[in-house]
């Protein structure tokens, strides 16, 4: 049961995540995304993602994968848009 709540927490948290990459990679719009603040969702995704494996916990490890995986393309998204614009 309670890796049943682990994966839904995690889906959810994933599924929160999709707007923003659909924004930055589809719709080409960086307006309003802080780089530091995604650097600070990416450490401490990545924090999770040691104590999931350190602990066992395939649910904490495959959410926090997916969701650092997709913080990690907003920001090279973002970088990608913001250097275009700049040349």
């Amino acid at each position: 049961m309670l890796e049943i709540i682990g994966y839904s927490a995690g889906i959810l948290g994933i599924i929160a995540w999709i707007p923003q990459v659909k924004t930055v990679w589809i719709e080409k719009r960086h307006d309003g995304v802080s780089l530091p603040t995604f650097a600070v969702v990416a450490l401490a995704l990545t924090l999770w993602l040691i104590y999931g494996i350190m602990d066992g916990s395939n649910a904490i490890v495959y959410s926090n994968l997916a969701a650092l995986l997709m913080i990690l393309s907003v920001i090279v998204g973002v970088v990608k848009i913001r250097r275009s614009l700049d040349s």
